[in-house]
């Protein structure tokens, strides 16, 4: 699995496709354990030259540091929320631009999950519940 250096990733983020020799890592971007917070953070890295912007106009205003910084705040948690509001959908539309089928990320997700969850069963089973000796 190639990975793309810092610029390609930089772009991805911002929503340039990435040439075709990357679609494995983008498949692995979007279905890894870890794809949540890695969406969250993609979206801090989209929107944080306009909370620079809104921060260095609100400190312009009488009133400083604690109200520009309270409403960056309110705005990052905003941001956040509708992320995670739409974030199944938007991995999977990110999905679809690299050629693979609607609900692929969601189905290998359920997929990794269901494993998970089988182990995690058996291993319970093997521990609190064995066998009556008669």
């Amino acid at each position: 699995m190639k990975r793309p250096g810092p610029v390609r990733w930089l772009l991805f983020q911002y929503g340039v496709r990435l040439p075709g020799r990357y679609r494995d890592w983008v498949l692995h971007d979007a279905t890894c354990r870890t794809w949540l917070p890695r969406v969250l953070f993609r979206t801090l890295v989209q929107l944080a030259p306009a909370f620079a912007v809104v921060l260095a106009v609100l400190l312009g205003f009488d009133g400083g540091w604690a109200i520009a910084l309270g409403a960056l705040l309110l705005g990052v948690l905003v941001s956040l929320r509708l992320t995670l509001a739409n974030a199944a959908e938007s991995v999977d539309a990110r999905l679809v631009r690299y050629g693979f089928p609607p609900g692929h990320a969601t189905a290998v997700r359920g997929q990794a999950g269901s494993a998970t969850h089988e182990a995690e069963e058996k291993r319970y089973r093997d521990k609190w519940r064995q066998p009556e000796s008669t």
